[in-house]
């Protein structure tokens, strides 16, 4: 039932697409039965060729629990991600990712939204896996480009002494007519050896180039390290332990069609964070172009979508009740039901107003769970909430402060440099990132005494 309503969200998708696009056509237009599902094991379905029926697929949590799924051959990693949400009761906020995981090789990459997942896994190996996780970060490019493309590094902006907008920036990344190129030194390890070598790269829509002299881009300097057509680009997160990378910065183009072996492997190394994302975001946008734009505004336009039919279906069925007598009344009068309310809200209140200093506490619950700290209201500001923690045997508060921005309220720790939807996101962000506070969040308060 609900792999019907993810196929229903395809089609709504297919025609959020600009229309300037051509439309293809679907090479999957029958599904075979459950019951004739195969398992796909990496290496049994040769990447690149058409495949109809179900597939069973492993995905892992970061916890290292596997779930099971039977999927069809034409599902979107996005809408893999749509039913493990449903699946696992998560919080859908857009933030999930697919993630390849190679653990013997030490990388790993967010597949892309449209990318199909069956194709993604027959050209894995034996010991690699997907992994079901949060990525903030995927589409923050769009939101923040001048922070992941520095002037020195994009050939654009070099040849022009006037300052270049995001939107042009952006652009002139995803129009295939002309584009940005990204140039500056990288580390290079070199094939069959464990030594690596500083050259100056070049990033083009055709491939990936090194200067065989100097910084010089002549057509008879450059030579072609990578393509990027049939390469994927992946995050080294064993670089100098495994490989004896200069920095820790370690990032590498990876082949489509081959068997996964560390010769085929084109490893790279930044000087630091800040080029090594400016590198693989390139690649991506050079790659894909303005499927990565559609991917990006598709759960932005959902989102509109949805809300408005769930705003047509619940504003319209619900009616207020007053319950305070012997039996049910509905309460026509609008003013009445306000009042009606508000008066319960402040009931409740009192019921549960603790006797020292009023502040009401709450514990939010995740995927049935509890899985949050204590987040409670607070005193000095009634729209903002408080985070208490406990570090180093003493307890810590943090005001949490929304923040509204094109007319949507976000809540942030850090006066908004880091805006969070709701309170669980926030949390979980933290979870995983320190940020602005002294530790990450690790184990939740269960109980509260009123």
């Amino acid at each position: 039932m609900h792999i019907l309503a993810v196929r229903r969200l395809q089609e709504a998708e297919q025609q959020l697409r600009t229309s300037s696009l051509p439309a293809i056509p679907n090479p999957f237009p029958e599904l075979c039965s459950p019951a004739s599902s195969p398992v796909l094991s990496p290496g049994s379905l040769p990447p690149g060729e058409p495949s109809t029926g179900n597939y069973i697929v492993k995905i892992f949590s970061e916890d290292g629990l596997g779930k099971v799924v039977e999927i069809p051959a034409d599902m979107t990693a996005r809408d893999l991600c749509q039913l493990l949400v449903y699946k696992s009761h998560c919080v859908d906020d857009n933030s999930w990712a697919l993630v390849e995981h190679h653990p013997l090789l030490g990388l790993e990459r967010c597949l892309e939204d449209h990318e199909l997942v069956v194709h993604v896994q027959a050209s894995m190996n034996s010991d690699s896996r997907f992994l079901f996780r949060k990525n903030y970060a995927k589409y923050e490019f769009f939101r923040n480009p001048l922070t992941f493309f520095p002037e020195q590094m994009v050939a654009w902006c070099q040849e022009t002494s006037r300052t270049i907008p995001p939107s042009q920036l952006l652009q002139n990344f995803l129009t295939t007519s002309s584009c940005p190129e990204i140039q500056g030194h990288l580390y290079v390890k070199e094939v069959g050896r464990k030594s690596w070598k500083k050259v100056y790269m070049f990033l083009r829509r055709s491939g990936l180039y090194c200067s065989t002299k100097g910084t010089s881009k002549e057509p008879r300097h450059l030579q072609l390290l990578a393509d990027l057509e049939d390469s994927n680009i992946f995050t080294v997160i064993t670089g100098k332990k495994q490989h004896g990378a200069p920095t820790d910065y370690e990032f590498c183009i990876k082949p489509n069609k081959g068997r996964g072996e560390m010769k085929e492997l084109r490893m790279l190394c930044a000087e630091d964070e800040q080029g090594r994302t400016c590198w693989m975001t390139a690649f991506r946008l050079f790659k894909y172009g303005i499927v990565l734009y559609q991917n990006y505004k598709i759960p932005q336009q959902r989102k509109t979508l949805l809300s408005h039919f769930s705003r047509s279906v619940s504003e319209n069925s619900l009616v207020a009740m007053d319950f305070s007598g012997r039996i049910g009344r509905v309460i026509d009068n609008p003013v009445e039901a306000q009042s009606a309310a508000m008066e319960e809200g402040h009931a409740w209140r009192v019921r549960h107003e603790p006797t020292t200093d009023g502040t009401i506490f709450f514990l939010i619950k995740y995927s049935g769970r509890a899985k949050l700290p204590l987040v409670v209201v607070s005193q000095s500001n009634p729209k903002a909430f408080v985070l208490t923690l406990c570090h180093h045997q003493k307890i810590k508060h943090f005001q949490i402060l929304p923040c509204e921005e094109d007319g949507q309220v976000f809540f942030s720790l850090d006066d908004g440099s880091t805006k969070f939807t709701d309170l669980i996101q926030l949390v979980e962000f933290y979870q995983l990132n320190r940020g602005v506070l002294p530790c990450k969040l690790k184990h939740p308060c269960t109980v509260v005494a009123l």
